[in-house]
């Protein structure tokens, strides 16, 4: 909280008093400075990460038409990763789930920030909220969930290492989109009499408070139905399908879990596609349809070029890794913590004071007694933190 509050703030507060995307926001407030690469090098990593993203995302189609058609049905954990191996080896399907998503986000976007992102987040994020609820219901509800919210909520002191402390710095950069412009894009679309404070507590509670859900609906059934605490693509799309066919109706509560991954999958894929398409709207003067075409159709051949690295071109790795790979870790680890970084080092100490105040006070018609804690957490407590984060994950930095 101590980090992703201050530097959502930051972020609110270029986009908010701009009015622009991240790229011109920063030539706007350091006109003949080098800041400007600040917010390209965001507009990239929107892109990179969208190509990656929409990836996985495709796969919660592919699990939502296995359940549909009761594919899932009976079998065991041996079988379910066979078949999400073949589902990767396969020279279609992987790709038209891809297509698909990316056709759905792009629709979405194209109908404009009132028309089209307010009016179906309004639709999705509820309808986000009450799938959770249903499978929290019926998982703590199993004979032996005990042990999963054991798991989930017994601190164990032992595991907290600075190494952990780090990795979960770095995952908070990716479940709340610092650092890659996202937040700069939707908060120019705010309000002036928003409070920027509450909205950046808020945004961070409720990404908490999602995440703690998640894990209720998950970790009970796991323990109770004798899968394995295992994380990634291994937990969502082998143990949990494995987990929810023993559930009586099993089916329908996988129905449910991937509909769930879908619309959360959604939600991310809009705001991140947005960033490129204000970018080229407010740069390259174009029509909003025309740059929503352009951003989705240039995403998408990278995002081809993504799948197949998972299935038909495999074989091919650049130190190590492959497509996938060396996008994830670019953004992750190398351009998200870099761009956080470099957000707060420009409001601590290069942005006018009496931008910073106007912002957050809204032109001095709210009180707050945030300033001075802001100041301080954005000119040394997040820079630090960041810094290690982004040394850690390069390896520089290391923990025994």
């Amino acid at each position: 909280v101590s980090i992703g509050v201050p530097v959502m703030i930051s972020e609110f507060i270029i986009g908010r008093s701009t009015q622009r995307n991240p790229y011109s926001a920063f030539r706007l407030l350091a006109p003949g400075k080098p800041w400007f690469l600040i917010g390209l090098m965001g507009v990239l990593a929107a892109f990179f990460i969208l190509s990656f993203y929409t990836t996985v995302a495709g796969w919660t189609l592919e699990y939502f038409y296995q359940s549909v058609t009761g594919n899932l049905a009976g079998k065991g954990h041996d079988e379910l990763t066979g078949m999400f191996s073949a589902f990767l080896d396969d020279p279609f399907r992987p790709y038209l789930w891809f297509v698909i998503f990316m056709g759905l986000t792009g629709l979405i976007i194209i109908s404009g920030v009132k028309n089209g992102i307010e009016r179906y987040t309004k639709v999705l994020m509820p309808l986000l909220f009450i799938l959770l609820m249903l499978l929290v219901v019926r998982s703590v509800t199993l004979k032996g969930a005990g042990e999963g919210l054991k798991f989930l909520f017994r601190p164990d002191f032992s595991k907290i290492t600075p190494k952990v402390i780090l990795e979960a710095l770095g995952q908070g950069f990716f479940s709340l989109s610092i650092g890659m412009g996202t937040l700069i894009t939707y908060g120019s679309y705010i309000r002036k009499k928003d409070n920027l404070t509450r909205i950046a507590s808020l945004v961070v509670f409720s990404d908490t408070l999602i995440a703690i859900v998640a894990g209720v609906a998950i970790f009970p059934a796991v323990f109770a139905l004798g899968g394995s605490a295992a994380s990634g693509e291994g937990l969502m799309f082998v143990v949990l399908p494995e987990v929810l066919q023993k559930l009586p109706f099993g089916n329908i509560f996988s129905l449910l879990f991937f509909i769930l991954l879908a619309v959360a999958a959604l939600t991310s894929t809009i705001s991140v596609l947005e960033v490129i398409v204000a970018f080229l709207v407010e740069e390259k003067n174009m029509q909003r349809r025309k740059a929503t075409i352009i951003a989705t159709v240039s995403v998408s051949v990278l995002g081809l070029l993504t799948v197949a690295s998972l299935g038909s071109l495999k074989g091919f790795t650049i130190l190590g890794k492959n497509i996938f790979g060396i996008l994830e870790y670019l953004t992750a680890n190398i351009m998200l913590p870099l761009g956080g970084l470099f957000i707060v080092i420009f409001t601590g100490w290069f942005l006018s004071r009496s931008i910073l105040k106007s912002e957050m006070t809204n032109n001095g018609e709210i009180k707050t007694r945030y300033l001075p804690v802001y100041l301080f957490l954005v000119r040394y407590l997040a820079p630090v933190a960041i810094a290690c984060v982004f040394l850690y994950s390069l390896g520089i930095l290391r923990f025994w």
